[in-house]
């Protein structure tokens, strides 16, 4: 089993990292050849063990098929490229619960029928729709579940593509989401009578969806008697696993304190119903003496676990870590019924093998290495050891297990790890367990006969999160909570694992401080050294927008941070900090932000909060705290290489378009080679620099003006700039349709190589 799962995780892994699909001919030999190995070693090896890598290649040719079959039949369900950017209206029904931020609501929906001018066109997958209220186009009531046609425009998933960030065209493709886009306000009807609304409900909510109407109910209910309370969002993720209402400053302190696997419904929280729900029935069932000559209480109570674990996994929506738990609980209860011994690693390994038969691309999320991570260290460290009774071994030898266990894991997926998670999990964890959680689901279950009852449980559940988030605010404050650093290579990871297991093997085993040689490439890994007077630069993926990194030797410049979106998620957090810590940065010693457009400035406030910055020049300092004037003079040295401010100048006449034309304009020198930055400055500026530098412009490469508008890149300008590359930094089907065609043909009448931040 261990060798099989092993394998089949191998295989799923190894599917992920592929670019292109292997072919059906291919998945159909691959199976055939399964089939004949597994014949042959049947016969070969009749009455005797296999041999042990033959349970792992066998296993890694089961999970590379399976995942390749599922992969397959998510990609067929691509939205068709003609389709992209169009008024197409789809029947189908609301499959998750709306989502409402400020004045957008969003939910998915799984189309039927989908129209296009009137003709139907294939259906796609799954839709990650949003529905935008505005004045006199109020959104009507949508609920989990209700059929409803919508004029919709789509466009393919796209995320952003930048090291260290989070891959949200990742995450879309594994919640199987093939197409996102918006509702259309219109009037009329393009398919059906031209006086009906186009956008409606068809039929109510039925019974398709109706654990999610549940969870829904229980949502409205829970929100409504606890008010405002700020940690409302905490108890609804307990309830029923929705995380929609927990703030970000609340994310922080979880992530800081490593306490964030409190708020997902997991092992710990699926367990601890099983296991209240197995010593009511077994209490309860002795009461019968008929029931016990019919059926031992321990069976009765192992029924009662794996129902009450079911229907908990369930109101969770069914995620990662509360699949593990429900099959490890249903391993742990089936095994009692038919009075079979099962070892904790088996029981782990078929968890393992079910989830990945389940959903092979569970493998993609961070979630699943973490939390088969955490069972995996535990069941290393604690069984099969002697026991002891003593408070330390019961809980704090299990923190300090998981911390050291997924430390690795931590600074690979997110370049950061809490050093404080032992000690602010010492009380929080038997406290959410013991207190929060049971005062949670009893105050649930009450609001279905009794909101006051029901209510005044919930109450007592945040009064408990108050006490416990003194306790982990406080923790998160301090200013050693967390350890960042850049993501350690590859290659550090097994030596990594190699260090682990001996540092927590068993007492007997000689020199366990050894193992924590193997973490020191973890620790101590530094960048890639920048030779002196060269530099490293990035055109950052930021959609509809621009954020540029400069990095000398000992020196990092951020150009520009992108945008700001209506929902409060900005690119400066989101993207910029996450890459300058992929990078081993820990500060930024200048931040140019050229002009005032949200589309370059957006991300400011995000990106201040996430890494220290040293100085701000910007040509609207007024805008921004602490930032001083750019302009043209302006010039300094960082380990040989040269920055030099072109562009406003004092006396620069610009035109009507102000805002643009007075961009920072920034030339960075290396040796031989240059960069130019040119922010959204159009021909006015353009105009005013050829004037004022002439053939000094030259660079090897050039941050496209403006995006690449037809207001800029001028014939004049293109010739003193003479760049090798230019860089254009654009959003995928942005609505402006840069960089314009005829732009385009101007660079390419030039020869210079073109590439742009969507493709």
């Amino acid at each position: 089993m261990r060798r099989i799962a092993l394998g089949f995780l191998m295989g799923t892994a190894g599917l992920q990292s592929l670019a292109v699909l292997p072919g059906r001919a291919f998945l159909l030999g691959l199976l055939l050849t399964l089939l004949m190995t597994v014949i042959v070693l049947a016969w070969f090896f009749r009455g005797r063990p296999w041999p042990v890598v033959m349970g792992l290649l066998i296993g890694t040719g089961m999970g590379f098929f399976m995942a390749s079959i599922i992969a397959h039949q998510l990609l067929a369900g691509a939205l068709s490229t003609e389709l992209e950017g169009q008024n197409v209206v789809v029947e189908g029904y609301i499959a998750s619960l709306p989502e409402q931020q400020g004045r957008r609501l969003r939910f998915q929906f799984v189309p039927q029928s989908l129209h296009w001018q009137g003709e139907a066109q294939a259906v796609p997958g799954k839709l990650l729709l949003g529905w935008y209220s505005r004045k006199g186009h109020e959104i009507p009531p949508v609920r989990v579940g209700e059929r409803w046609r919508l004029q919709v425009r789509l466009k393919r998933p796209q995320g952003f593509s930048n090291p260290g960030g989070f891959d949200y065209e990742a995450w879309l493709f594994r919640q199987g989401i093939r197409a996102k886009g918006y509702v259309r306000s219109v009037a009329k009807n393009s398919i059906a009578n031209a006086a009906t609304p186009v956008n409606q409900r068809l039929a109510p909510a039925g019974n398709a969806y109706w654990v999610d109407q549940l969870r829904e109910t229980l949502r409205t209910r829970i929100l409504a008697s606890l008010d405002d309370h700020p940690l409302r969002g905490i108890v609804l993720a307990l309830a029923i696993g929705d995380r929609q209402q927990i703030s970000q400053p609340q994310w922080d302190v979880l992530t800081r304190t490593g306490t964030n696997h409190l708020v997902a419904i997991s092992g710990l929280h699926v367990g601890l119903v099983a296991g209240f729900a197995f010593f009511l029935m077994h209490g309860l069932w002795r009461f019968s003496a008929r029931a016990v000559i019919h059926w031992p209480a321990a069976k009765a109570g192992a029924v009662a676990a794996l129902l009450a674990a079911a229907v908990y996994a369930m109101l969770a929506g069914f995620s990662v870590p509360t699949q593990r738990a429900l099959v490890m609980v249903a391993v742990v209860m089936v095994a009692m019924i038919v009075q079979r011994h099962t070892r904790p690693s088996n029981l782990l390994a078929l968890a393992l093998l079910l989830v990945l038969m389940i959903d092979p691309l569970a493998v993609m999320s961070a979630g699943f290495w973490l939390s088969f991570g955490a069972v995996a260290v535990i069941v290393y460290g604690m069984f099969g050891r002697l026991a002891m009774n003593s408070y330390w071994w019961r809980w704090g030898r299990v923190q300090w297990l998981v911390a050291v266990g997924l430390f690795p894991a931590l600074l690979l997926l997110f370049q950061q790890a809490s050093v404080i998670a032992p000690l602010a999990n010492l009380l929080a964890v038997p406290w959410v367990s013991l207190v929060t959680v049971p005062l949670t689901l009893l105050g649930s279950i009450c609001l279905g006969f009794s909101t006051t009852l029901g209510g005044w449980l919930l109450s007592l559940s945040t009064l408990s999160l108050d006490v416990l988030w003194w306790w982990l605010d406080g923790l998160a404050h301090w200013k050693l909570a967390a350890w960042q650093q850049m993501a350690p290579p590859l290659w550090a990871m097994p030596v990594a694992v190699i260090g682990i297991l001996w540092l927590l093997a068993p007492h007997g085993i000689p020199a366990r401080w050894v193992g924590l040689v193997g973490l020191l490439p973890l620790l101590f890994i530094s960048p890639t050294d920048i030779p002196q007077g060269q530099v490293r630069f990035a055109l950052l993926d930021v959609g509809q927008g621009l954020a540029a990194v400069v990095q000398t030797q000992n020196h990092v410049l951020v150009f520009d941070t992108g945008p700001r979106f209506s929902s409060g998620f900005n690119t400066g957090e989101a993207v910029v900090a996450p890459y300058l810590r992929a990078q081993g940065r820990q500060y930024i010693d200048t931040l140019v932000v050229s002009h005032g457009d949200n589309d370059h400035m957006g991300g400011v406030t995000g990106l201040r909060a996430s890494i220290p910055v040293r100085q701000i020049l910007s040509s609207v300092p007024q805008r921004i705290d602490g930032a001083e004037l750019c302009q043209v003079g302006q010039r300094w040295q960082w380990d040989g290489v040269t920055f030099a401010m072109l562009s406003p100048g004092e006396d620069m006449h610009v035109g009507a378009r102000a805002s643009n034309n007075r961009s920072c304009v920034l030339r960075v020198q290396a040796g031989e080679h240059s960069v130019l930055l040119t922010g959204d400055i159009e021909q006015a500026a353009e105009d005013e620099l050829v004037r004022a530098f002439g053939n000094k412009l030259a660079s090897d490469v050039l941050v496209a003006p403006h995006h690449g508008s037809r207001t800029s890149s001028t014939p004049a300008f293109l010739a003193m700039v003479s760049p090798t590359v230019a860089l254009f930094p654009v959003g995928y089907r942005n609505r402006y349709g840069f960089p314009k065609a005829r732009i385009v043909q101007r660079y390419m009448d030039q020869q210079v190589r073109l590439f742009d931040t969507a493709n």
